[in-house]
């Protein structure tokens, strides 16, 4: 099991914003894996991160697709490429958006930005899968942020959204998160057919988030 993309959304967490943030991306910097390690972080924290941890792929938790102009509070994806983004999340269960608003932050970016589109089900899987963005990350909203994985308490909608992605394209790269926080839950995710995982959590709030990343890609 290689090539394993393991995303890490840093979300509010006050273990994962401002300076602790910094410290978060150069503990994941450090560890030794051939597997794919992102930071995904918040807007606020990007130029800081990407300064802290330069080895470290960093992404952006979400953009939107606008214009330069009158646009007070909104994120324009040219900044967070200027500061460094080589990605961004985008409709997360957290931040919800239409996906007319997912198609035109697609036409907006650059070929080689990636765009991680979350769904919360096998049919929006399929459909923002459709739209063509790098990836699309499946997770039920009412694990996120639990103790019990995705892999284990619904491993049917993985593997759903697998064959479901695949019905319409062969370019996608399929994730799973919501509740995974260990090595196993990884290669099982892996298992199901997915490339990887986004998750929050189970780094985040973890008493030694470098060791809970060491077991996250001990398995692969």
């Amino acid at each position: 099991m290689s090539d394993c993309l393991v995303v890490v959304n840093f979300k509010t967490y006050q273990t994962a914003h401002g300076a602790s943030a910094e410290e978060l991306a150069r503990a994941m910097s450090g560890i030794e894996t051939d597997a794919r390690l992102v930071a995904a972080v918040s807007a606020i924290d990007l130029s800081a991160v990407v300064a802290a941890a330069p080895g470290l792929e960093v992404w952006t938790q979400h953009l939107d697709p606008i214009q330069s102009g009158s646009n007070t509070g909104w994120l324009h994806p040219d900044t967070a490429v200027e500061r460094g983004a080589t990605g961004t999340l985008i409709n997360h269960a957290e931040h919800k958006v239409s996906i007319e608003h997912v198609a035109m932050l697609l036409d907006q970016v650059p070929e080689d930005f990636c765009v991680c589109a979350c769904a919360a089900d096998i049919d929006e899987a399929q459909a923002l899968a459709a739209l063509g963005p790098t990836y699309v990350a499946v997770e039920p909203p009412e694990l996120i942020g639990g103790d019990v994985s995705v892999t284990s308490a619904d491993p049917g909608i993985v593997s759903g959204t697998v064959a479901a992605v695949r019905e319409v394209t062969d370019e996608v790269g399929i994730l799973c998160g919501a509740g995974v926080k260990s090595g196993e839950d990884v290669a099982t995710a892996m298992e199901l057919g997915t490339i990887g995982v986004l998750l929050a959590s189970g780094v985040t709030k973890a008493d030694d988030p470098g060791a809970a990343l060491d077991d996250l890609v001990s398995m692969l």
